[in-house]
């Protein structure tokens, strides 16, 4: 039967991944897989997610199926994280994480409208363009950092998007989920979603990191605008970096539309041809965390701590390269947001990085900077710097 497969090529984080945990050297660093961890390393447990976790331990009297589209107390538990208050005119389905959330609004994408075009970041992540491709789905890229200057390119991204159509969908990315770490400010946002109410095309927001920038309900405030100015728009949610429950695939995909009862029954039919029914544990812990003021109070500290964490990393890596290069190019790490940088390096030069110095990160120069700590920057910096003037 198998004679004749090729062998295909894993996703570079994944890869990337196995090359660290295969690296041999002590002293190795990793800024590329996209986990939050603390300055020792680990990944650990939020305290509310224990918390939760031993709740449902003590009153949970069943493992018996959910429905298909998952436990409604959890879509309405994180509408309300995201809009506010669960939208009459909502649809939900849960998922096996965010991934699988994308992937069922593009299948849904696929079964209204076919031709439509699915318009992806430059940069982004790998997944979103691999979906597309697997569902058969045209796709087109459109602007979004200026690699040389490390910032948000305002202009080229409204020229392209100028181009979208009716009943085009268009990938973005809620805060802090560009793996460039540049986040559109609050007038480019409005203009994204003129440009889209404008030309009848429909968002597709892929958020997971509510809390990383700003609290959480600060955090989704393009979704809320984009959920009051459009009539369509579409939310893949994942839980995985928000609650630390990386390993439970939390996702819940999002409808927005007058037609959500419709909708919401090519969900249901979705789900029941990739798994039929959805994980639940960690949708439940969610729901516990969400609906229990002790709790919330609790996750929101530690996303508070998580956030300053993440904000010193960012200054102390740009004033070591501001003394190791005398130059002020990195500077605007300190205006970026979330766990991600994208870095003006090539292959050549990431390799290098790997090979000499063991810091590992993706190929296109994205770091995770919660890899950078008080002990790991100086060698993080000097190793920068040595591949920047070239030397490497």
């Amino acid at each position: 039967m198998f004679e004749t497969l090729t062998a295909r090529t894993t996703d570079s984080i994944l890869t990337l991944m196995q090359a660290f945990r295969d690296d041999p050297r002590d002293d190795k660093i990793d800024l590329g897989v996209g986990i939050w961890r603390e300055p020792d390393g680990t990944t650990p447990v939020f305290k509310a997610v224990k918390a939760a976790e031993q709740h449902l331990w003590r009153t949970q009297e069943t493992k018996a199926y959910v429905g298909m589209l998952g436990d409604s107390a959890f879509h309405t538990a994180v509408a309300q994280l995201l809009f506010g208050q669960a939208p009459q005119r909502m649809a939900a389905a849960a998922t096996v994480g965010g991934t699988s959330a994308v992937r069922q609004l593009l299948a849904l994408t696929r079964v209204a409208r076919p031709d439509a075009t699915i318009w992806i970041p430059r940069q982004t992540w790998p997944n979103h363009w691999a979906l597309a491709q697997d569902l058969g789905l045209s796709a087109q890229p459109y602007a979004w950092l200026d690699r040389a200057a490390c910032v948000l390119d305002r202009d080229a991204v409204l020229r392209d998007l100028s181009g979208v159509q009716a009943g085009d969908v268009v990938i973005l990315h809620a805060c802090c989920h560009n793996p460039t770490g540049a986040d559109p400010d609050p007038d480019l946002q409005a203009a994204i979603l003129n440009v889209l109410q404008r030309n009848g095309a429909v968002p597709l927001i892929d958020a997971a990191y509510l809390g990383f920038a700003d609290t959480p309900e600060a955090d989704a405030g393009w979704i809320r605008q984009a959920a009051a100015c459009l009539p369509e728009v579409l939310i893949a949610f994942s839980g995985s970096k928000s609650f630390g429950l990386y390993r439970e695939r939390v996702g819940l995909a999002f409808v927005l539309s007058d037609h959500a009862g419709v909708v919401q029954s090519h969900l249901a039919v979705l789900n029941r041809m990739d798994f039929t029914f959805p994980p639940d544990h960690g949708a439940r812990v969610v729901t516990e965390i969400l609906n229990d003021a002790d709790l919330r109070r609790s996750w929101t500290e530690e996303l508070g701590s998580i956030r300053g964490t993440l904000r010193t990393s960012r200054q102390r890596l740009a004033q070591a390269l501001r003394a190791e290069l005398q130059s002020d190019l990195f500077d605007v790490l300190t205006d970026q947001v979330g766990m991600f940088a994208l870095l003006p390096l090539d292959e050549t030069r990431v390799a290098h990085l790997r090979e000499v110095h063991g810091i590992y990160m993706v190929g296109d120069g994205r770091i995770n900077l919660a890899g950078v700590t008080e002990e790991t920057c100086p060698r993080i910096a000097s190793a920068l710097a040595e591949v920047m003037r070239g030397r490497g």
